[in-house]
């Protein structure tokens, strides 16, 4: 067995720090809540759509809001906890959530413009996504440095990345279960009840950190790396920015080309800083190993692939076929459940195989996943016809999410786990942050061109078009502000479009046309979404590939040489 000594700051048997059961439990909880505070927003898009009326882009930006802040600031937090504890940031990762979780909840129903009340739901994201980007790196970390023995890592691991996978699931049992209760004072912003489950769970997370878990450090060679922590994230955040606004703006907009711009600009001065510096936030030198070089560029490519196929999967069942949260979230328990049922095998995976091998079957199955979803035509409304890929997505993220954290902190020694929890985590966000926003782009891109070629090329229906867009101008003055609402959704872009009803029924009885472009924007839909899922299964495949090719090496196998800052494990 390979043993991996850590300088720590609580100390266990024999001087080191050692993993205890309390402190398991506040990680375990911290893990879940934050992957569930992640996974609530995607899961009630129709209900925020229903309720606030933002634009395509806007309800992407309500999802990105979160993962913005995880893909850029996942690395320092890394450090942080390093220097500072690790307790402290988990437990502060937590206060964060249950303060934006509180600013969700706040969001007025009514009585504000749309875009005021879009940017505070935005705004509680952000702090919801910072608090998630402390307790992500920190919590791996936590179990990377308590653990000496390749058996009690792969467990370690192995717990950590089924807390992710059920908090993959709570998080949508959650919404489904809050979209059903009725909060009396506003029509559609039972929403907000799912931020207050979010925030009763941050709340007892704080507590048990306070009260169960050890504090550890590894301080020995790091320090505040500050040009590195700039450039980084605001190297991140434009290029974030860049692809999310991208469709929206158009581009060639120069708002999009400057971001991107931006965005090289700050990572080639990163690099630069990180070169140069003493004690650098990221040793370069960590990249020349190949194993964990290629574990990051597979870690980017197979979690954009994973978030490409869920995302498209929510919206695929809450805003195209129009199931309730609470049905959503039912197909959800086959994926997020067998991360659980999983635990023991994926542990004794972890410990007796390369995780190379575990990591390549895993993509593999999430790759098949999203290439089977794309056959599935959007027609058929039946939850029982994605079962099948669901269970395939939920073996393949149960089994990648481990083996991607136990290459990263078995390459590194473990007094640089917040540094290898931390890379882990910014390529692991990063492809979750991308995959929506490329997704995202691509399928309603796609699908806005195509709603516009059947107005262009049908004159009946861009008629009626015209007269529903200027239906509210001659309605009865009581009808005029839903009217008003609807012809904004339509006109928002092909969600929205596909939000209105074709028709309505009047309260004699009488069933008249709405939303002319209300089967056009589904059809739409439906076939972009499949483009999605193969962008999704092909890079998913890709990723394998690459696991095959491009890894080597055993467990705690990966060493790194010649450089001061490390140690040979």
């Amino acid at each position: 067995m390979v043993q991996i000594d850590s300088p720590s700051a609580a100390k266990g048997e024999g001087g080191r720090y050692t993993l205890s059961p309390g402190t398991l439990t506040a990680v375990v909880l911290a893990v879940c809540l934050a992957q569930i505070a992640l996974s609530v927003p995607s899961l009630i898009n129709g209900l925020i759509q229903q309720d606030l009326a933002p634009s395509s882009a806007q309800l992407t930006w309500i999802t990105e809001a979160f993962m913005l802040p995880v893909a850029a600031l996942g690395l320092g937090f890394g450090v942080f906890g390093d220097l500072f504890g690790r307790k402290r940031l988990l437990i502060g990762g937590a206060a964060l959530i249950v303060v934006g979780s509180a600013l969700a909840v706040l969001v007025p129903a009514e009585g504000s413009s749309t875009d005021t009340r879009v940017t505070l739901l935005i705004l509680a994201q952000v702090l919801n996504g910072i608090g998630a980007a402390a307790i992500f790196p920190t919590s791996l970390a936590m179990v990377a440095a308590g653990t000496h023995t390749i058996a009690t890592r792969a467990r370690g691991v192995a717990i950590w990345a089924t807390a992710l996978s059920v908090g993959g699931f709570l998080g949508p049992l959650l919404a489904g279960v809050a979209a059903k209760i009725d909060l009396g004072w506003a029509g559609n912003a039972n929403w907000r009840w799912a931020f207050v489950g979010v925030l009763v769970i941050a709340a007892v997370s704080v507590v048990l950190s306070l009260a169960l878990a050890q504090n550890s450090a590894s301080p020995e060679g790091r320090s505040v790396d500050w040009p590195g922590q700039i450039t980084a994230a605001l190297g991140l955040f434009a290029l974030m920015y860049a692809v999310i606004q991208g469709p929206e703006s158009g581009w060639g907009n120069p708002q999009i080309v400057i971001a991107f711009i931006v965005a090289a600009v700050f990572l080639v001065l990163f690099v630069f800083a990180e070169s140069r510096a003493a004690e650098p936030l990221l040793l370069l030198s960590v990249f020349r190993n190949r194993a964990f070089a290629m574990n990051s560029v597979v870690t980017l490519i197979g979690m954009f692939a994973f978030l490409v196929i869920m995302y498209g999967t929510s919206i695929r069942l809450t805003t195209i076929q129009g199931f309730s949260p609470l049905q959503s979230s039912v197909a959800y328990l086959f994926f997020g459940g067998i991360g659980f049922v999983l635990l023991p095998l994926t542990s004794k995976l972890l410990e007796r195989y390369n995780p190379r091998w575990v990591l390549c079957t895993a993509l593999t199955l999430i790759g098949a996943s999203g290439l089977w979803f794309a056959g599935i035509p959007t027609s058929n409304r039946a939850l029982g016809a994605i079962v099948g890929p669901l269970i395939l997505a939920g073996v393949g993220s149960a089994l990648a999410f481990a083996a991607i954290s136990a290459v990263a902190v078995n390459t590194l020694p473990n007094h640089f786990a917040g540094m290898a929890s931390g890379v882990t985590s910014t390529f692991r966000d990063l492809g979750f942050a991308l995959g929506p926003a490329i997704a995202g782009a691509v399928a309603l891109g796609r699908a806005a061109d195509e709603i516009a070629r059947k107005l262009a090329g049908d004159p009946e229906l861009r008629s009626a078009y015209e007269a529903f867009q200027a239906s509210a101008a001659h309605a009865p003055a009581d009808q005029r502000p839903q009217l008003e609402a609807a012809v904004h959704a339509v006109e928002s872009g092909p969600l929205g479009a596909n939000s209105v009803p074709a028709s309505i029924t009047l309260p004699d009885g009488q069933v008249v046309p709405l939303n002319p472009l209300k089967d056009v924007a589904f059809e739409a839909l439906s076939s972009s979404y499949s483009l999605a899922y193969v962008l999704g299964g092909v890079a998913a495949l890709v990723a394998a590939a690459l696991t095959l090719v491009g890894a080597r090496g055993g467990v705690g196998e990966a060493h790194l040489e010649d450089d001061p800052h490390t140690l040979v494990g």
